[in-house]
């Protein structure tokens, strides 16, 4: 790893700043200190970037590091690398750890950790104590710990009263909720989409309806407390729409959406493979296609991995047994160009707001996340869109490697990441 460097002639895409020119860039002590057409001297590395394109570090609002309690499927210092090999600097963790983050210790020890690697954790903790949905969790004490955002992600606040007060509680310490929105009394025992495909499988279904009413659900009571509501995952038209209606009225109301709900359908689930097995589910190619035009009309804001690594024995069950959720980290970068950028539903810049300035922006991170700054720490992503490669399950960094995407090729890859002013090298 290296602190001073000089990018010469890489294509630099801020969409903050309104940047997309081929630029000089100049890191000092892991600073950046110039960005012009030519930059003549240097003290340091030399990159080539001739050939490449530099876009602000990558964010990922939703991620499972497991750490505490299910180290077995990944720790911090596993899935902080893992997501650094993928291009990102940052990342949310959720709070359904064990114990679960809904104390200040939790916290601390999980920013501890990423930071040996180093790299950027905003944990998010409970909305409630202990996941429970029963009693709001101590949120000003979380924020000061270093919490960013509050959420019972895995779960559904379905107690609506309980609801309201969580957001009116979030919303007077300015904490993004984030709503895991799933009625499960509509899911029941389902497992996949419900539709033609999971009747051909004899498998339980999960209807578009138990997504819809909850999503509806939780922009009545943001319109009512006011509160920053983002609704992570989402994977339906229904939501799309409902999410759609909410922003022309002024609610403050955002989502995010993971490379396989933008990229895959329920049709994969053809052999009963686990690796397909999430929640929310793959839903119908109507679905897909509503995704992508929310995504290009702006209704979608971001876009989340939902990492969710799982052991090997776990994912070796039956398809109804088997855990929900896959890895992501690794390979979302190159979903997004592959099925996004080359498929010309979405330019750089575009993905480049989706990937890292509107989740710095929701969090309210500080300056220089999710924009290339003169001054400012280097936190990059740099970027070969046009290189092919295999999703390899031997070639992950994750301790786990349940990827929907494993055999898959794909068109686009970050080939290194500066996190913290250190170059973490792929090609170079």
């Amino acid at each position: 790893m290296s602190d001073n460097l000089l990018l010469k002639q890489i294509h630099v895409i801020d969409p903050k700043n309104h940047v997309d020119a081929r630029l000089d860039v100049a890191i000092q002590n892991g600073i950046v200190t110039e960005i012009k057409k030519e930059i003549l001297n240097s003290s340091g590395k030399v990159i080539d970037g001739k050939k490449l394109h530099l876009l602000p570090g990558l964010i990922d609002m939703h991620v499972h590091f497991r750490e505490p309690g299910f180290e077995q499927k990944e720790t911090i210092v596993t899935g902080s690398k893992a997501a650094i090999g993928g291009g990102f600097v940052a990342a949310v963790t959720m709070p359904n750890t064990h114990p679960p983050c809904d104390h200040q210790s939790v916290i601390d020890n999980i920013i501890r950790k990423a930071n040996e690697v180093p790299f950027y954790i905003f944990p998010a903790a409970t909305m409630t104590k202990g996941r429970s949905g029963k009693e709001l969790s101590e949120m000003a004490d979380l924020k000061r710990a270093g919490a960013r955002a509050v959420t019972d992600d895995g779960d559904w606040v379905s107690d609506s009263l309980l609801m309201r007060r969580a957001m009116e509680y979030a919303s007077m310490l300015d904490l993004l909720v984030v709503s895991h929105a799933e009625d499960k009394r509509l899911s029941g025992k389902g497992v996949m989409n419900e539709g033609v495909h999971s009747t051909e499988l004899g498998l339980h279904g999960i209807p578009n309806a138990s997504e819809v009413v909850a999503v509806n659900r939780d922009i009545l009571l943001a319109e009512l407390t006011g509160a920053r509501l983002h609704v992570t995952h989402i994977s339906t038209k229904g939501a799309c729409e409902a999410i759609q209606a909410a922003k022309k009225k002024g609610i403050q109301v955002t989502a995010d959406v993971t490379p396989h709900h933008l990229s895959l359908t329920d049709q994969a689930i053809a052999d009963y493979d686990t690796n397909f097995k999430m929640n929310p589910p793959l839903r119908s190619e109507d679905d897909r296609k509503a995704i992508l035009e929310a995504l290009a009309n702006g209704t979608i804001d971001a876009i989340a991995t939902d990492h969710a690594p799982h052991t090997d024995e776990e994912k070796m069950m039956e398809f109804q047994d088997a855990p929900v959720g896959v890895t992501g980290v690794e390979t979302a970068l190159g979903v997004v160009l592959t099925e996004l950028y080359h498929k010309q539903v979405l330019d750089l810049a575009n993905i480049a707001a989706k990937m890292s300035l509107r989740p710095a922006e929701l969090l309210k991170l500080p300056k220089g996340f999710g924009e290339i700054q003169i001054g400012s720490e280097a936190n990059l992503t740099l970027v070969d869109v046009n290189l092919e490669w295999v999703v390899k399950r031997d070639e992950f960094i994750s301790k786990s490697k349940n990827s929907c995407f494993i055999g898959k090729t794909l068109r686009g890859k970050a080939v290194g990441t500066i996190c913290k002013g250190k170059l973490w090298e792929k090609q170079f």
